[in-house]
């Protein structure tokens, strides 16, 4: 979804290492890299609340920009980011020149709509087990999300990939046999075993990963792709 923000990036000198992406975010600004289009890869810093202005409006990370660094100004994307865990700050992000003529893949969220006859009559309850489908078009063409009318659907009716809304602009990627939603009985839901509940109490928790892609260690030089 091409938005009219623009992004005005600073470009990073020196080395790219945990020490000097600490001082960028002590100054109130995130590192951040430029790629794509077939041009160098570029160390930045931006400004953190507008990029978090990006990430939660309605297209979300499919929201293209203007993105200028120094003159030049390139069609972009954010394509990559981290969360610090505990205080839930911004740490880094990835940025992607678009082409506009070239067609992208992109996940898109599913938005259901409606209430399905099976919870309304037949006492079940709505699940939704895919919520974001891939597909490819042309940025332009990037949907915030895609709406599917569950109204109709029945107790025990699956809802696939291949009832969405196909528009002739969009190529589905994710498998066209895939379950987006289903109506269930409340006791297939919930349920949880005391063997799964001793089960799940020995055994020891995982941190919490709250980013896509790359964990906080020595920032690399921005490799060209």
């Amino acid at each position: 979804m091409i938005t009219q923000e623009v992004v005005a990036a600073t470009p990073r000198e020196g080395k790219f290492n945990k020490n000097a992406a600490r001082r960028v975010r002590v100054k109130g600004r995130i590192p951040a890299v430029v790629y794509g289009a077939n041009e160098p890869s570029v160390a930045v810093e931006v400004d953190p609340k507008q990029i978090l202005r990006i990430l939660h409006s309605d297209a979300g990370h499919n929201s293209i920009f203007d993105l200028e660094v120094g003159d030049a100004k390139a069609k972009a994307m954010i394509v990559d980011w981290q969360y610090e865990p505990i205080k839930g700050s911004l740490l880094h992000i990835d940025l992607k020149r678009i082409a506009l003529d070239k067609a992208i893949r992109v996940e898109v969220p599913i938005q259901l709509v409606g209430v399905p006859v099976g919870v309304k009559t037949q006492g079940g309850i709505l699940d939704q087990v895919l919520r974001e489908v891939e597909i490819e078009c042309l940025p332009g063409d990037i949907p915030s999300h895609i709406d599917v009318d569950v109204s109709e659907l029945t107790f025990g009716a699956v809802l696939r990939v291949s009832d969405l809304p196909h528009a002739g602009k969009l190529k589905f990627l994710t498998d066209e046999n895939s379950t987006v939603a289903h109506v269930v009985s409340i006791r297939e839901e919930v349920v949880a075993t005391p063997d799964a509940v001793a089960v799940a109490a020995a055994t020891p928790a995982e941190p919490e990963v709250v980013k896509k892609g790359k964990q906080e260690t020595a920032e690399a030089a921005p490799a060209k792709k």
